[in-house]
C-alpha cells in the first residue's frame, strides 16, 4: 500500500461522482417542481422543437373554437330575427287574403292597409337594425364573410346572410365622396325613373346622409339608403325591375363612385322592398290579390334563407366538435413529449438522493485516509 498526500485520488474520484450525482438530482428536482421533462432546449432539442409546434397548433385550435362559436352566435342572431320576419309576412298574407274579400268596404280595406304599412316598416327596421358586434346582418351587406375555424391559414368557413330574392339597381358611393351640399336638393335616376329629394343638410357623415335620404318621402318611395361595413353610402332601388346605374346630381356630390347593375338572386337583404319586389297595397281588391303572390314569394325566400342558416349552424357545431377532439389529441401528444412522468422521475430522484448521501460519506472517508501518514511521522 502506498501513502501519498499531494494527490488524494480516492477523494478526487468520490468528489467527481458526487458532482455528477448532484447535477442529476438538481435536474430531477427541476422536472418534479415544474412538471415538465423539457425545461430548456438542452434537455431534448428535438423534443422541444416538436412540442413547440404542437403547442402553436393547440393554441390556434382553442382560438378557432371560439371563432366557430362566434359563427354559431351570428347565425343564431340572424335566424332569430328572421323568425319574426316570417311571422310578419304570415300576418301580412292573412291581411291580404282578408282584403281580397268583397265583404270589406273601403274603410275596412284602408284599416287593413294601414296595418300592412306598419308591418312593412317593421320589416325594414328588423333588416336595418339586426346587428352582431355592431355589424349589420340582414341588410344584404353580410356576405362573403370568412370565419377562421382552424389553426392554419385559409382554414375558413364562408358565411352569407342574404335573401334568395333579387335586388334592384345599386350604387355605392365611396367613403368621403358622398358629401351633401348646403341646402340643396338631390336627384336620383335609374331606368327612366327620376326622384328629387327635398333640401338636404350639409354633411360628410355617410350615416347621417343615409338617414336624411331615408327620411325624405320622395326618395323613400323609390330608393333606400344604408351604410356598408366600409362606411360607404349604398343607394338601392326598391323595385327589383329597375336595373342599371343609379345616377345622382345636385345635392349629393360624388367625386367618385363604384356602381353595379341589378344584383342577381341570393345577394339581397331582408327589407320589405327586396323581399316583396316593391310596395304592397291592400287598399283595393286588385292590390290585395297581387300582394298574396308577392308575399308568398317572400315567405319562400325567407324560408330558404333560414334553412341555409340552419345548415350553416349545424356545420359550425360539427366543426366545434371536431376541433375539440383535435385539441384533445394534440394536447395528449404534446404532453407525452414535454411533460414529466412523475413516478419515473421520482425514482430517479430517490436514486440520486441515495447516491448523494453515499458519495458524501465516501468523500469524507477518502479525506481521512491520508491521516494514516501521521502515524509514520511519530
Amino acid at each position: 500500500m502506498s501513502l501519498r498526500i499531494n494527490q488524494n485520488i480516492d477523494a478526487l474520484n468520490s468528489y467527481r461522482n458526487l458532482s455528477v450525482t448532484q447535477g442529476q438530482m438538481s435536474k430531477s428536482l427541476e422536472k418534479l417542481s415544474s412538471g415538465y421533462r423539457i425545461n430548456r432546449a438542452a434537455d431534448d432539442a428535438a423534443g422541444l422543437a416538436i412540442s413547440e409546434g404542437l403547442r402553436s397548433q393547440v393554441g390556434g385550435i382553442k382560438v378557432a373554437t371560439r371563432n366557430a362559436q362566434d359563427g354559431v352566435s351570428v347565425v343564431q342572431t340572424a335566424e332569430g330575427a328572421l323568425t319574426e320576419t316570417h311571422s310578419i309576412l304570415q300576418r301580412m298574407r292573412d291581411l291580404a287574403v282578408q282584403s281580397g274579400n268583397d265583404s270589406n268596404d273601403q274603410t275596412s280595406r284602408d284599416a287593413i292597409n294601414s296595418e300592412s304599412k306598419a308591418l312593412t316598416k317593421e320589416l325594414d327596421r328588423i333588416a336595418q337594425k339586426t346587428t352582431f358586434n355592431n355589424i349589420n346582418l340582414l341588410d344584404g351587406t353580410f356576405k362573403n364573410k370568412d370565419f377562421q375555424v382552424g389553426y392554419a391559414s385559409g382554414d375558413t368557413i364562408k358565411v352569407d346572410v342574404v335573401s334568395t330574392t333579387a335586388v334592384g339597381a345599386t350604387t355605392t358611393f365611396d367613403t368621403g365622396a358622398g358629401a351633401v351640399a348646403t341646402a340643396a336638393t338631390a336627384t336620383f335616376a335609374v331606368g327612366g325613373v327620376s326622384v328629387t329629394t327635398g333640401a338636404l343638410t350639409a354633411s360628410t357623415n355617410t350615416t347621417d346622409i343615409a338617414d336624411q335620404l331615408n327620411n325624405d318621402a320622395n326618395f323613400a318611395s323609390t330608393f333606400s339608403a344604408n351604410v356598408n361595413e366600409d362606411g360607404d353610402l349604398v343607394v338601392r332601388a326598391k323595385d327589383n325591375s329597375l336595373t342599371g346605374t343609379i345616377t345622382s346630381t345636385g345635392g349629393l356630390v360624388s367625386a367618385s363612385n363604384s356602381t353595379a347593375a341589378a344584383a342577381t338572386s341570393g345577394t339581397g337583404g331582408f327589407d320589405a322592398a327586396t323581399l316583396l319586389g316593391g310596395t304592397v297595397d291592400l287598399s283595393s281588391k286588385v292590390g290585395a290579390t297581387a300582394a298574396i303572390t308577392k308575399i308568398d314569394g317572400a315567405i319562400k325566400a325567407v324560408s330558404t334563407s333560414r334553412a341555409n342558416l340552419g345548415a350553416l349552424q349545424n356545420r359550425f357545431e360539427h366543426t366545434i366538435n371536431n376541433l375539440s377532439v383535435t385539441q384533445e389529441n394534440l394536447s395528449a401528444s404534446e404532453s407525452r413529449i414535454r411533460d414529466t412522468d412523475m413516478a419515473s422521475e421520482m425514482m430517479s430522484f430517490t436514486r440520486s438522493q441515495i447516491l448523494s448521501q453515499a458519495g458524501t460519506a465516501m468523500l469524507s472517508q477518502a479525506n481521512q485516509a491520508p491521516q494514516g501518514v501521521l502515524s509514520l511521522l511519530r
